[in-house]
């Protein structure tokens, strides 16, 4: 009989072990399917129930409204329900990030100002939420915002609330090189949470991200470097962290942030690029299955990999 019954079998989950949000995201899809006559208008009430019950709850709020505008993007969900409720913060949110996304696809933000303005009148209407601020940061990652107006979001994001995933992983892109910053930099951010953030708060995948970001660069440079790239993870801090992560995450209710899933899924993959795939089978097994579209694209589709791994690791 096989480890992993077919309850198991490898699937992307954008929602990951959300059970409520994956409900709604499934229904979402019925969006794009032709004849369905009101079928938008019931959808935004679905999510506006979603959002509403998950409340102050700013870590799980975010992952719900990032994969909600994922999800909305192409359809016309973000932009009727502000247009019905122009004055609620969570469908201006979901209309600027949906925005955002769609600026992603096509390589560029034309629309910058109404994604800000519709941030600063949700911040108004929620002033404690983070939620704004952080989708100004994946915003300026678009609009190549200025250093110093970067950091003014940035500080508003972590002063409500300090450990932001989202919030630290969208500065850790717009400082990375790949989008105009530079290694040094990714590197100072990196030290510095490391030396503050508690090893299980929700920014406790940023640092393995970040290591695999640069693994990623190695390999992408050919050559000699890229024959050796599996050698990145056996020195320094990057080693240290692998073997943190490999020993504590796996464990049951160790990571207990709403993106628990994603940060596991780049721990197998670090692992299993490091040769470490008696550690990687623990993390393959607390995943059941579950698969984030990055970073196993960086090897082809993302599901297959996963499961070419998946193999490998347990036996």
């Amino acid at each position: 009989m096989s480890l992993f019954s077919s309850r198991h079998k490898p699937h992307l989950a954008p929602a990951l072990d959300d059970g409520e949000l994956c409900r709604v995201v499934k229904a979402l899809h019925d969006v794009r399917r032709p004849g369905m006559i009101g079928m938008t208008d019931l959808h935004v009430s679905r999510v506006s129930d979603l959002l509403r019950h998950t409340g102050a709850d700013w870590d799980r709020r975010a992952h719900r409204l990032s994969v909600l505008a994922r999800t909305t993007a192409d359809s016309g969900v973000p932009s009727t329900w502000v247009a019905r409720e122009p004055h609620r913060a969570d469908a201006l949110l979901l209309d600027a990030w949906a925005r955002v996304v769609r600026g992603r696809s096509s390589g560029g933000l034309g629309d910058a100002d109404a994604v800000v303005t519709s941030c600063h009148r949700a911040a108004d209407l929620s002033p404690e939420d983070p939620t704004p601020w952080v989708i100004m940061l994946d915003a300026s990652r678009l609009a190549r915002w200025a250093p110093r107006r970067v950091r003014a979001v940035w500080h508003e994001a972590v002063a409500r609330d300090r450990w932001n995933r989202e919030a630290h992983l969208q500065l850790l892109g717009y400082l990375s090189p790949e989008e105009g910053g530079s290694l040094i930099q990714v590197l100072d951010f990196v030290d510095s949470l490391r030396g503050q953030a508690p090893g299980n708060a929700p920014t406790a995948g940023v640092e393995l991200t970040a290591a695999v970001g640069q693994y990623r660069s190695v390999v992408a440079r050919g050559g000699v470097e890229a024959l050796m790239a599996r050698d990145f993870w056996k020195h320094g801090p990057v080693s240290q962290a692998l073997g943190r992560a490999g020993e504590t995450w796996p464990r049951p209710g160790y990571l207990r942030h709403a993106a628990a899933l994603a940060d596991l899924n780049v721990l197998a993959y670090a692992l299993v690029t490091a040769g470490r795939r008696g550690q990687a089978a623990r993390v393959f097994t607390a995943l059941e299955g579950r698969v984030t579209s990055w970073p196993w694209r960086l090897g082809g589709d993302p599901v297959s990999r996963f499961a070419y791994e998946r193999a490998r690791a347990v036996r």
